[in-house]
Formats: C-alpha cells, structure tokens, sequence
C-alpha cells in the first residue's frame, strides 16, 4: 500500500451532492495528483424551464485536468454515473475503475456520446485493488444497496486509509446472496482509518433500514390480487427491485411486456452479468400483447417519478400509442418519489384512477423500501471503521447535521468533523481536518438535446417568459423618422387585463417622439435608436404591468423616405431584439 507521509495534505473537495440530493462527484488531491469518485447527475427543479439535466460545475476539473489520474466508480446509479459521458466532452479520464455492472451501463452512455475513445473502462470485482498514479490506491468492499454490484472503497494515501461508503444499507438478506463485506470494514477499522466519508441521506430515520426482500410478500399479495392486466413501475436502475419483478412475473404465470429505455437498457445488462434470472421466453414484444388474455399480462414500465416523457406518464396521459388504460388494470408503484417529483407523481396516480385503474402505492402497502442505510445502520459503519475523523456527506444539510450528531454520539469528537458545502477545500493531515478555501462550484444545465449547455441568461430568460409573459412591438420606421404605420403590439402570457388599443397608441406617440427628437435635416439619427425605445418601452410596461416584468421584443422595420405610404418591400426582412425588461 502507499507509504506513509506526514508532511503531506489530503484535499478532499465535493463538486456535488452536498445541501442536495444527487450528482454525487468528488475530489481527492494530493502531491498534484487529483482521482474521481463518482460523477453523477440531478434532476430540474420545476423553474429550470426546458432543462433536462444538471450537473455539477467542474471549471476545477477543467482548469486542473493534467493532475487527473483517474476515476472510481462505486455503483451504477444516474447520481453516481450520469454526468461522466458529459464530462468526458470537456477533458480525458485516463481510466476509471468500477464495478461490472456500473461499468457495462457506463459503456454504453460513453458510445451513445461518442466519447469512449477519451477514457478506458476496467471493471472490478469486491477486493480488488487498483493503483492511481503514485499516490493513490483503492481497495473495493462489497456494499448492499438498491442496485446490484455497489461498492465501498478504502483509499490509501500517504496520511492513511480514507473510507468512502458510497450508497450503502446494511442488507443481511440481500436478494442476490451477496452480503456486505462487514469482515473487510472490521479490517480496516482495526488497522486504523484515518476519515470516514458517509452517506447522510437516510440520516434523520431512526433504526434500521429494512431489507429488500422485506417488500416481496407485499409485491406477491399485491400480484396475487390483480385480476386484469398489472402494469408496474419502479426505478429501473433497481436491479434487485426488478428480479423480484420477474419473479413473481413467473410465480404467477404472466408474460413480461417492458417499456423504457432505459429498463430494458438495464435488465439486458443485467442479465448478461447474471444479477437477474429470468428466462428469455418470459419476455414478449409490444407487438404480441394482443395474443394474450389480461389475466397473462405485466407490464413493466419506466415512470416511477412522473418524468414528462416516460412510458407511464405517456399511459396516464392518455397518449402512449399502443397501451391505454382500462378498467380492471392494476397499477403498482413500488417506488416512493423523489423530494421534487411528488406533484407528478399523485397527478398521474389521479389519471389512472380516472381511467379506471386500481392504483397500489404508498408507504403503507410496503412495496418500497430504501437503499440508503438509517441511523443504526451509520452507527454500525461507524463502529465498524473506527475513524479518527469524519466527513458526512450525500444529503441536505439538515441531514449533515443530524448525521455529525450520530457520529459524536459514537465517540468521535466535534472538532474532528467539519460540514461542508459543494467547492468546499476540506484540507486532512495526520493530526487535524479542517476547511481551507473553495473551488468554484455551482451548476451546469443541459436541455433535451444532451449537447447544449443552458447558461443563466438563457434559463432567466425562461423564467421570465414562464412567470411574466412577453410584448412584441412592431413598427416600420422612414429614414426621414416617420412612422409609416401604426405599431403593431402583440401581448403574450399576461393575464392582467390591459386595454390593448389604448396601450397601443401609447407605443406609437412613444415611438413618435424618439423618432423626432432624433430627426434632422439629413434624417434619421440610427445609433442608439433602438436600445432607446426599448429604454422608454420598458417604463411604459411598468407604468402599465407595475407588478409584472415581461420580456420585450422590438422588431423595427427601416424603409427609405420615398417609400412613405407605400407597402414596405418584402425583402426588408424585420430586425429582431430580445431584451429583459
């Protein structure tokens, strides 16, 4: 393992998923070498207007990309593994290590972007060690989480062993046999860790997590019940979710049916890997859903969380275009939304019940559980690792908090943890951890293109058009600073009463005072002209919409003086102007 150094600094430095749930990235540096762990994705807020995707701001990553080594990956959810094929647009990752079904997901995010060529992909199995450069090494330990395949991983530097849990639950059942390596955590907490970094989502949940196959008898009850067809959705990154899925698909004798890329995206990965068993004729295409009776049917579906475009929301909407909702069908949900997602989600629960459907959801019918470890599960990572010092991380802040709290009550001292924020600079040494500076942090949002980048002037613009409107002016102007015609006013999005002719022919004494007060006998003065009926337009609208701040478009149309009277010609095309008032 590496050697020991005192005199060295461990800088650890968080792009992500602190005050926040998702896009989990972090830094570790030291000696001018800089590894990755982790570079997820979060989902929009309903005001980040035709926003697909955020990201974290990696202006560090990008500034210091000669210092990369690599990346470690510790399992394959979209917060941990979404934001790589972006960020591999930006800079080369030389390798990134990570588990085999996180790195066969990751394969194909990376050629869908074309950017596989600026990065090599080495999976790895629990216990394997890999080096990163000179100063690093990483030790994987099989976790338990929602997905198959999810790792811990020990750190190595020369100030010592640096635990980082990834998403973790203590799972003593786990669905696919594959139980937390507790054995190897033990190991090191014998040995000595240095600082343990530890997943707070589930920090303010007393006891502990129940196991995944704690929801089987539910899913069975409620697939024993269903008379019709049955039409199921969770996340479909939740691999042990899905087995017991198709299991009961196959107890109780009904064909499997899947929508959604990215579920079938998943389960053939999955499959392969050998994390679902699930025979091949059990699965049917769309096309032969016809040849079977309702009573045969699942339909397993993406759109647990109301995402406008996914296949379940498309069935309430009444739009997807070869399954619709009918009496007799039940829907299961077994999945619980998201913080954000909750609107969405009881809107469509709603159109399916209105379509006739039997809806099973909600915590109480105990068909979800989470795969994020509660108090006592972070009370036994603690026991276990024994670290000197600690560094709560994944979550809220409330959720830091409540977590550093758990943390002192297990013996480590409050000056042995700091609670930071995303760009923070923790600065570790042997003897002290602490914060010591910031790296620029924030946000960067991608639209459904997947290629453009949508900067804050973009997204206020959105903002503005979604909460106040838009007034479009129009008006054809003589080069001797005439009006030729009245101005053309079109109001969009504002539903305060405004009396339309009579603001219109306020615009057009507006328009004609600046036209003559910057005539002269050789004509129109241009320069300035229409940032200064703009300046005058916006006063107006707020004289008018005192409370309202709409966007403004200008559209001037410029003809030469002898065609006063005259239709302007059609090859003078309207210049446009989009300013925020």
């Amino acid at each position: 393992m590496t050697q020991k150094n005192s005199d060295s600094k461990l800088k650890i430095i968080p792009l992500g998923g602190l005050h926040e749930i998702g896009k989990n990235t972090c830094v570790f540096e030291i000696n001018d070498e800089i590894i990755l762990l982790d570079a997820g994705l979060a989902f929009p807020t309903d005001g980040m207007h035709g926003v697909n995707i955020v990201l974290p701001d990696v202006t560090y990553l990008r500034e210091n990309q000669h210092k990369i080594k690599g990346m470690i990956v510790t399992h394959g959810h979209e917060d941990h593994i979404g934001g790589i094929a972006f960020h591999l647009k930006q800079f080369d990752i030389p390798v990134i290590y990570g588990p085999r079904l996180a790195m066969a997901l990751l394969e194909g995010k990376l050629e869908e972007a074309g950017v596989s060529d600026r990065t090599e992909l080495r999976p790895v199995r629990p216990r394997d060690v890999v080096r990163l450069g000179k100063s690093f090494m990483v030790e994987y330990i099989r976790n338990t989480h929602s997905i198959a395949d999810s790792c811990s991983v020990a750190i190595h530097t020369p100030l010592g062993v640096v635990i980082h849990t990834g998403d973790f639950k203590f799972d003593h059942t786990p669905v696919d046999g594959e139980y937390f390596d507790v054995q190897k955590l033990a190991e090191y907490g014998e040995k000595g860790v240095l600082c343990l970094i530890s997943d707070s989502t589930n920090s303010e949940v007393p006891g502990h997590t129940p196991s995944e196959r704690s929801v089987f008898p539910n899913l069975d009850r409620a697939f024993s019940q269903a008379d019709g067809r049955l039409i199921v959705t969770t996340f479909s990154s939740s691999v042990h979710r899905v087995n017991m899925i198709l299991e009961l698909a196959k107890k109780h004798h009904r064909m499997v049916f899947v929508l959604g890329r990215s579920m079938l995206n998943v389960i053939a990965h999955a499959r392969a890997l050998g994390y679902i068993k699930c025979e091949e004729d059990r699965f049917q295409p769309l096309r032969n859903l016809r040849q079977y009776s309702d009573r045969d049917v699942m339909i397993l579906t993406t759109g647990s969380q109301g995402e406008p475009m996914a296949a379940l929301t498309r069935i309430a909407n009444g739009s997807h275009r070869d399954i619709k909702v009918r009496e007799g069908d039940t829907v299961v949900l077994s999945a619980n939304p998201i913080p954000g997602n909750t609107i969405s989600v009881v809107n469509n629960i709603d159109k399916l019940m209105m379509k006739g459907a039997k809806v099973i959801y909600g915590k109480h019918q105990g068909i979800h559980v989470s795969g994020h470890g509660a108090q006592e599960d972070q009370k036994l990572m603690l026991a276990l690792t024994r670290p000197k010092f600690f560094l709560p991380v994944h979550g809220e802040h409330r959720m830091l908090v409540k977590h550093s709290q758990t943390a002192q009550s297990m013996g480590v001292p409050a000056e042995n943890m700091v609670i930071i924020d995303n760009g923070d600079i923790v600065e570790l040494t042997q003897s002290s951890i602490g914060v010591g500076g910031k790296v620029p942090s924030g946000i960067e949002l991608v639209d459904s293109s997947r290629q453009g980048v949508v900067d804050r002037n973009t997204l206020r613009d959105r903002q503005q058009l979604a909460e106040d409107g838009i007034i479009t002016v129009a008006a054809i102007v003589s080069s001797n600073g005439k009006l030729m015609t009245p101005p053309s006013v079109d109001i969009r999005g504002i539903s305060q009463t405004l009396n339309i002719e009579r603001f219109q022919s306020k615009v057009a004494d507006l328009i004609g005072r600046i036209l003559r007060e910057r005539s002269s006998k050789n004509g129109l003065e241009e320069d300035g002209l229409k940032s200064a009926i703009e300046s005058e337009l916006r006063r107006l609208i707020r004289k008018e919409l005192p409370k309202r701040y709409p966007v403004i478009v200008l559209l001037l149309n410029r003809v030469e003086s002898p065609n006063v009277g005259k239709p302007a010609p059609k090859s003078n095309k309207p210049e446009p102007v989009l300013t925020a008032s």
